[in-house]
């Protein structure tokens, strides 16, 4: 008889994380588990979409993120298509670094390579990124918490794009990104795109890390 131990469920895992007495190990827990999600999208996408998905509805409110955060794309969930070709170019070139949050204000924008002024200005011409140390800072949002459009029962933070004025009205205004907290530093995001009707179809997942 095999001695291994079964595998943990998601529950089973997140809340061993929370159980965590050292926070920074509790994080690293998680990102290290974002993080070979990815990878598993890779080779097998219907699996890593419901583990993230799982792992994602037991997400809770950020609090207290404030500030810059790294980020990844963790995979896209469009068709078995289109998502192999995002993952083949974004391993080769990723213009998003993350996001920054001002906490108080409950605004932030993202954080880019400098390399992806000129792409943005093929895209959007009227549109400017803003200098910043490191790269560019570019398409600002408001921050607000409510229960999420693709799982109601959930509460999120939304990451509005459409309120800003100055976002390019060209696909950046009809995002919606919605985030949840694993573990304090450790954030699972859905991208969602506004279709008419004020329906929304999920786009991508994306992560965050302090």
């Amino acid at each position: 008889m095999s001695t291994e131990a079964a595998p943990k469920s998601v529950e089973e895992r997140v809340a061993q994380l929370r159980a965590r007495t050292d926070a920074e190990v509790a994080k690293n827990e998680a990102w290290d588990w974002i993080s070979s999600l990815k990878e598993r999208a890779g080779a097998d996408r219907k699996a890593a979409e419901a583990e993230l998905d799982a792992l994602f509805r037991l997400g809770e409110i950020p609090t207290e993120l404030d500030g810059p955060t790294d980020g990844i794309l963790v995979t896209t969930t469009t068709n078995a298509v289109l998502d192999p070709a995002v993952r083949a170019i974004t391993n080769l070139w990723m213009p998003w670094q993350g996001k920054r949050f001002d906490a108080d204000a409950g605004t932030g924008d993202n954080r880019m390579v400098s390399s992806a002024a000129l792409p943005s200005k093929l895209l959007w011409p009227l549109y400017k990124m803003k200098d910043a140390v490191g790269g560019k800072l570019a398409f600002d949002f408001k921050t607000y918490n409510e229960a999420g459009k693709a799982d109601p029962d959930v509460q999120v933070m939304v990451i509005d794009y459409a309120d800003v004025e100055d976002n390019p009205g060209l696909v950046i205004r009809s995002i919606r990104d919605e985030l949840v907290q694993v573990v304090p530093g450790a954030y699972l995001g859905k991208i969602l795109y506004r279709l008419p009707s004020d329906r929304y179809e999920m786009v991508g997942f994306f992560a965050l890390h302090t």
